[in-house]
């Protein structure tokens, strides 16, 4: 049995990796700010901290020991820099969740993303207050986060290891972003997809991030390491589209409309949250070669998701509120390509 800390998470995946590790025995305990009700069991201990302020992570984790730390809400430098300071020497491993985000901030590099990609020049930084400033910001402060660990490993040994992860589709995706699709494609009507970017897509499924997690801190593994957790399929909009379509018995119509005509009308990200550029692709041979991680089969997992929406019916998405508006906006391009 180990002694876990998971620090935020428990709304997702740390959902899951909470009740897997207490099956497999292990005592577990969270720590988040408690702003907001969780469905974990109440013999759950709970440690409150707000973990952008280092005093009261210092509260919080006084006289606590662990043997394993796993972080889902570790996004700046000086975040790690408190955590280094408090558990270094004191714990047996650290599992950081990162984002393939710190390989879209990098110049001239090419998908699928891999692990020594990360070295090398950043891009200059979008126009502020701009969604591309949030999401480049992003990846810049958790490529910050990681570089402390990496110089913690080196000069003191510090037992860190980083899982970066792409887009992640999973039952209790708080942003409803896959739910976006499957709800459109309910209704029969046309999904608008911008015409740019054409980026490939290659995701993961939540319950695949939750396994590698309890493999690892099972088999001590990993330790000084990053790698990718991805799944093996990379597919474009039109085939993931499709792929769903076959789950629900539904003929996908995909309208492909300009960017700057979806944008000037706020149908993104809503009409289509995986047409971003700030989609990951990751290569995932690391993963299979160091940690003989598996993954399981996109149409599958697809699959599970589908049946999950269709008996756990989520709340609607906000964007879904102006449907309308996208299928009038639709008619109207396809009426104009018939004419």
């Amino acid at each position: 049995m180990k002694n876990i800390l998971i620090i935020g998470g428990t709304r997702n995946m740390g959902f899951y990796l909470t009740q897997r590790l207490m099956d497999a025995g292990h005592k577990v305990t969270i720590l988040n700010r408690g702003m907001s009700e969780d469905e974990l069991p109440e013999t759950i201990h709970r440690l409150r901290a707000d973990r952008t302020d280092p005093q009261q992570m210092k509260r919080a984790l006084l006289g606590k020991s662990f043997d394993v730390v796993v972080d889902f809400v570790m996004y700046r430098q000086h975040e790690a820099e408190v955590i280094v300071d408090l558990l270094g020497g004191k714990i047996e491993h650290y599992i950081m969740i990162s984002t393939g985000q710190v390989y879209l901030v990098r110049e001239g590099i090419s998908r699928p993303f891999k692990e020594d990609d990360f070295e090398g020049r950043i891009q200059p930084a979008p126009k502020a207050n701009t969604f591309a400033y949030e999401e480049w910001s992003y990846g810049v402060n958790k490529r910050q986060a990681e570089e402390v660990f990496m110089k913690a490993h080196e000069e003191n040994g510090f037992p860190y290891t980083v899982l970066r992860l792409p887009m992640v589709n999973s039952e209790r995706d708080t942003f409803r972003r896959l739910y976006s699709y499957v709800i459109r494609l309910k209704d029969e009507n046309p999904i608008l997809v911008p015409e740019t970017p054409t980026y490939p897509l290659r995701h993961i499924y939540g319950q695949d991030v939750v396994e590698t997690i309890v493999k690892i801190i099972a088999e001590k593994t990993g330790i000084g390491r990053a790698f990718n957790i991805s799944q093996e399929e990379t597919v474009t909009i039109d085939e993931f589209i499709g792929i769903l379509g076959e789950h629900m018995g539904v003929s996908p119509q995909i309208v492909r409309v300009k960017r700057s005509l979806l944008e000037a009308n706020g149908f993104l990200p809503d009409c289509s949250p995986f047409s971003e550029r700030w989609m990951s692709e990751l290569d995932n041979i690391r993963s299979k070669e160091e940690l003989s991680i598996s993954y399981t089969p996109l149409r599958d997992y697809l699959g599970k998701l589908v049946d999950h929406y269709t008996h756990h019916k989520p709340p609607q998405p906000v964007g879904y509120k102006r449907r309308h508006a996208e299928v009038q906006l639709a008619q109207e391009i396809l009426s104009g390509e018939n004419s």
